[in-house]
């Protein structure tokens, strides 16, 4: 099985999470490719079987709109039928732009496998094992 798991950080955060989902697809033998959202392009969709996207929270609870989102709308059409797993980290609100952000991707027929992961701030423990659960998941 083939995983990329796509993201993009400003602070470090998310790619600390990245990290850890990454570790989690490679402890129950998948294949992973770790991307940054300027790396990775709608015509890769199809070389995985599964991807995660992560991405924090930007502005007023939205995706990160310089690269992130672009990159994220151009690959929306080639989602359905794709098991995807959703995370990221935020400052302030209460995860409202991650529960948007799984409502579009329902709304493109992608399957989320695990429920999202996301944290304030930087990533704790939890967190972390947290994303090493979402990567086994989609791995599985």
């Amino acid at each position: 099985m083939k995983i990329a798991v796509v993201y993009w950080s400003g602070t470090g955060n998310t790619e600390a999470m990245a990290n850890a989902v990454l570790e989690g697809v490679r402890s129950a033998g998948a294949e992973a490719s770790l991307l940054t959202a300027a790396e990775f392009t709608p015509d890769q969709v199809d070389a995985y079987d599964a991807i995660a996207f992560g991405c924090p929270s930007m502005g007023v609870e939205s995706l990160e709109d310089g690269e992130f989102e672009p990159m994220f709308r151009s690959c929306e059409p080639s989602l359905a039928g794709k098991k995807l797993a959703l995370f990221g980290s935020y400052g302030w609100g209460d995860g409202e732009w991650m529960r948007n952000w799984e409502d579009e991707c329902r709304a493109n027929n992608a399957e989320l496998v695990c429920d999202s992961v996301i944290c304030n701030e930087a990533p704790d423990d939890d967190a972390l094992k947290a994303c090493a659960a979402l990567g086994k998941a989609l791995a599985n």
